[in-house]
């Protein structure tokens, strides 16, 4: 159950602790067909969809006739598709949401778990005695309804008359959509908001015991439950936290100060991969910012590979990068960040650390180190040890983040810099400016993309709560210093086969924390910046985009062209993961499909940490010119089925890195591609790396790897470089090239 309370424009929230769920799938619900209408009666029925959008049960209080175990009514609206309310094995049964006032309502939508509602009832009343009956359902099938519905009330009721099954009745989630009071399209969408059931917020105020019951409730249900659809946001104020707190998967941690140090978790923040026997290269898609640790005795641990950024941490002790169990971890990145104590790193193949300092500095080394604007950092020992170093980072800027403004939330948004080294709150203030959430739409899922465009239109700015996002249009970000910030990663699906996301050929706009999972239906692309063709100069004003990651495939099928697409110049990419999966569900060379995982177009475009994997084609595609990147990772797809499947114009598979033909100057430090070719150990990759012979490009500590011998690299880069084979696993290496 959560329990709210209003403070200013914040909400507190805690979590009591609940037995953790198998999610049922996300399943979009179909509308009627209806014969076709005169156009304007489609375009009145269209406008009367995209305002029947808000879900107004969400998070509002529930009861219910009977409760079955620990599975209260709270979990059938708290937006959490893994938690359900299940009835006595009885008939009948209801379950009520007080929905606060009495509102228009235009429809209902219900996900049932297996035990299922065969007929009942759908009903409204205004004052929780009297009701109304606004629909009937007999010979209901179960899984996920949707049904339309005319009338007013505050309080929504569902009362089953007879069971589908022996079982009692049990849901999901129970949705009551509204149209916002009776507005339209057009109609003005207020700003700010409550964040949702799925952002947790504590205060120092908060009893410890009920600050920890609530971290551990999520972490039970989060740990290792890597495909399922939870999401979730600590958000702890300013003030000191005796706790342990362990990050699970599609889990944030973050701090409320305006400096890291304003907040001070004294027992520690914690990721670790028992779940997965000591092993965590799949600890993925978990975040910390923007506080300190001071951990109990004096380690903190964050053994963590893709998608699992440190940003703004104070680390008040030693940092172990590697789990308990000393398992293999597959890299990971850290920035703004300050470490007093040593950074240990033994298992970790690789790591990207960014503008931070480290004053006990670094031990362990594998394969491919690096470090960019770093206080303190190793020196650059490439090929051996294979640490590769730059004193300064180049132009970046760092990730909004929320925060406490006085009593009221607000998301700070740091400058543009360059020639960056160290902490930008390390010793001094970061620079930037701080918006007011009342000037952010606060969206939630269910949100069509249709509404959420309405509210960038406005000239709102985008934040995301916790929690899937099915949508069937682009969202469009056409606004320049637009900022779009995710919550608790949230996910956004397209479903439609369409670009999940699109900014204009603008100035500065910010696209932070969001994971977008492609659909079944192919799209062209899941996040396109600019337009093909983009010109404009964006130098005193950089797109930037942060800790921006794409899955394909491992939840469901996914299918998509090119997964992130960048025309516009001056962006900047700070942190990405795209993904096209290797385990899970939807997987296969024919089933989740995606040619590349990253495609530069833009003239002037900055990459600091890229994590690109398993596309079909080459993995990352480099058109524009000028281009630098400071560290890349990349794994070859896995399942090609064999050589004949996966060659082009006489070469020997695709290089993981394609610089293109014409270019005529680029620059990259630290980057290794490895291959573990499971279906057939015999194919070949002629070249990891493919860039033009051009005293303009420049390439710096490469390496390919081999995993186990299962399949090869005959050379590093154009030809040049010895072959990673054999089952001994030993990196081919080039220094510089040319």
């Amino acid at each position: 159950m959560t329990q709210a309370h209003q403070r200013g424009r914040r909400t507190w929230l805690a979590v009591a602790v609940a037995a953790a769920c198998v999610a049922a799938p996300l399943t979009a619900v179909a509308a009627p067909v209806s014969a076709p209408a005169p156009v304007r009666a489609e375009e009145a029925r269209a406008d009367a969809a995209a305002a029947c959008t808000t879900n107004a049960a969400l998070g509002r209080p529930a009861t219910a006739s009977s409760t079955e175990g620990p599975f209260g009514p709270a979990m059938a609206v708290d937006g959490d598709p893994g938690t359900r309310w299940s009835s006595a094995a009885a008939d009948p049964q209801w379950i009520r949401v007080d929905l606060g006032t009495v509102q228009d309502l235009c429809r209902v939508e219900l996900s049932w778990e297996t035990a299922y509602g065969r007929d009942f009832r759908i009903e409204a009343s205004d004052d929780g005695t009297t009701w109304r009956t606004l629909r009937t359902v007999t010979d209901g099938t179960g899984g996920s309804q949707g049904f339309d519905v005319t009338g007013t009330g505050r309080y929504v009721r569902v009362t089953g008359t007879e069971r589908g099954t022996g079982y009692g009745y049990s849901l999901w989630e129970l949705k009551v959509l509204t149209d916002d009071g009776g507005s339209a399209p057009g109609d003005p969408i207020p700003g700010g908001g409550d964040l949702g059931p799925n952002v947790h917020v504590f205060g120092p105020d908060t009893p410890t015991s009920q600050v920890q019951a609530a971290v551990d409730a999520v972490y039970d249900q989060q740990e290792s439950d890597q495909f399922g659809d939870g999401r979730h946001q600590f958000l702890f104020e300013p003030g000191t936290y005796p706790v342990h707190v362990n990050a699970g998967f599609h889990t944030s941690i973050s701090g409320l100060g305006t400096d890291p140090d304003d907040v001070n978790i004294t027992g520690g923040v914690w990721a670790d991969a028992e779940w997965f026997e000591g092993n965590a290269t799949q600890n993925f898609w978990r975040s910390v910012e923007n506080l300190a640790v001071t951990p109990t005795g004096g380690d903190m641990r964050w053994a963590v590979s893709q998608a699992a950024p440190m940003r703004r941490v104070h680390v008040k002790g030693n940092l172990m990068l590697h789990s308990s169990r000393y398992g293999w971890a597959s890299g990971g990145f850290i920035a703004d960040s300050v470490v007093d104590g040593e950074v240990r790193a033994w298992t970790q193949q690789q790591w990207y650390t960014r503008d931070s300092t480290l004053t006990g500095g670094w031990a362990g080394t594998l394969w491919n180190m690096v470090f960019s604007g770093v206080e303190n950092a190793p020196p650059t020992s490439f090929p051996e040890p294979a640490v590769t170093t730059l004193d300064t980072t180049g132009t970046i800027r760092e990730k909004p983040y929320l925060y406490l403004d006085g009593e009221d939330y607000a998301v700070f948004v740091p400058s543009a810099r360059s020639g960056t080294r160290g902490a930008t709150w390390d010793g001094g203030t970061t620079a930037g400016t701080s918006i007011p959430l009342d000037e952010f739409y606060v969206a939630r899922p269910g949100d069509s993309a249709a509404r959420i465009n309405q509210a960038l239109d406005q000239g709102l700015n985008l934040l995301l709560t916790p929690g899937i996002y099915e949508t069937t249009g682009t969202i469009e970000v056409d606004r320049a210093d637009t900022v779009v910030l995710g919550l608790g990663y949230a996910t956004i699906v397209p479903t439609a086969g369409q670009t999940a996301m699109r900014v204009a050929d603008v100035d500065g706009v910010r696209i932070a924390s969001v994971l977008f999972d492609a659909g079944a239906t192919e799209s062209p692309s899941m996040l396109t910046v600019g337009t093909e063709g983009s010109t404009a100069d964006h130098a005193d004003d950089p797109i930037s985009l942060h800790d921006v990651f794409v899955r394909v495939g491992g939840a469901h099928v996914g299918r998509v062209d090119q997964a992130i697409v960048v025309n516009a110049d001056d962006t900047v990419i700070d942190h990405i993961w795209s993904w096209r999966g290797d385990h899970g569900e939807g997987i296969g060379w024919n089933i989740n499909t995606a040619d590349n995982g990253l495609v530069v177009n833009g003239d002037d475009v900055d990459g600091y940490g890229l994590f690109v994997e398993h596309y079909q084609e080459y993995n990352t595609l480099w058109n524009g010119e000028r281009g630098r990147t400071i560290f890349y990772q990349n794994e070859l797809p896995y399942d090609p089925p064999n050589q004949a499947a996966w060659n082009h114009d006489g070469i020997r598979g695709w290089a993981a890195y394609k610089v293109a033909d014409g270019v005529t100057q680029h620059e990259a430090w630290g980057l290794g591609s490895y291959c573990v070719f499971t279906s057939d150990a015999s194919i070949t990759s002629d070249n990891g790396f493919e860039v033009p012979r051009t005293p303009g490009v420049r390439m710096h500590s490469l390496l390919t790897v081999s995993l186990g011998g299962v399949g090869t690299y005959e050379h590093v880069i154009n030809g040049v470089g010895p072959r990673a084979a054999g089952t001994e696993t030993i990196p081919a290496k080039v220094v510089s090239y040319p």
